[in-house]
């Protein structure tokens, strides 16, 4: 292959392919805020699946984990109404929400992560290691 070829695809290789929506103006941008909380979300739900089949054995904590990511649910949604009311009515009103919502719920996917990276026997742990 020819050196020069080569070295103008380089930075091909370490850029992230991405076919999304330009984000350029206010609808795109709802758009990719909308698109970037579903993403998130997806990934809450994924983390959400492998703890409850962890706690499959222990239907009480189960339990209280519906109950509190229920809460959780409740709470993020009122948090975000509440901080895009700012805007209601207007045409920022989705992003600034979506943003509002992706934020909150990465934070809660980091909470399930260090959930699932329990070690076997942590009392202090609500998720049993594997």
């Amino acid at each position: 292959m020819n050196p020069r070829l080569l070295l103008a695809l380089t930075p091909l290789l370490f850029t992230t392919m991405t076919f999304a929506v330009d984000c350029d103006d206010q609808a795109a941008m709802n758009q990719c805020a909308a698109q970037q909380n579903a993403a998130a979300d997806k990934e809450l739900n994924a983390l959400y699946q492998q703890i409850t089949s962890r706690l499959k054995s222990n239907p009480d904590s189960k339990k209280q984990l519906v109950s509190a990511q229920r809460a959780w649910v409740a709470f993020r949604d009122a948090e975000c109404k509440f901080s895009a009311s700012g805007v209601e009515g207007g045409s920022v009103y989705p992003l600034i929400y979506s943003n509002c919502v992706t934020e909150l719920t990465r934070a809660r996917v980091a909470t399930f992560k260090t959930y699932l990276k329990c070690q076997e026997g942590d009392l202090g742990c609500p998720v049993p290691g594997v």
